[in-house]
């Protein structure tokens, strides 16, 4: 199983920026996808998530800014990023709670993080 995330890049303070993830290999079932972020020197927080059949979760710091997106027929979930801070400086990274074809066990994926720069 293989995160694959796209988006991200340079983008002023108000601005907005896409990030799209899809997930693809030996998928049986996706239990959640979502988007966490590390900014410098700080450990790794949830952006949003979405599990499988509910509703989305963000964190506080995001809500009324960001938009998770899942497409469920194609294993894909996006975050959309509308106006966007200096604070929102960080690398953004996708992940996937995933089981994979004839396993029982739920593992935790990442993408490979991209890398989001919000100037002032």
């Amino acid at each position: 199983v293989q995160l694959q995330a796209s988006g991200g890049g340079l983008v002023q303070s108000g601005g907005s920026l896409r990030l799209s993830c899809a997930a693809s290999g030996n998928i049986f079932s996706i239990d959640a996808m979502g988007w966490y972020r590390q900014a410098p020197g700080k450990q790794r927080d949830l952006v949003a998530t979405i599990p499988t059949g509910r509703r989305a979760k963000y964190a506080d710091s995001v809500k009324g800014r960001f938009t998770i997106s899942r497409d469920y027929a194609k294993n894909t979930v996006d975050l959309q990023m509308n106006s966007l801070k200096p604070e929102d400086t960080a690398v953004y990274y996708c992940n996937g709670n995933i089981s994979s074809t004839g396993s029982w066990n739920v593992e935790v994926y990442w993408g490979r993080g991209t890398l989001v720069t919000v100037s002032s």
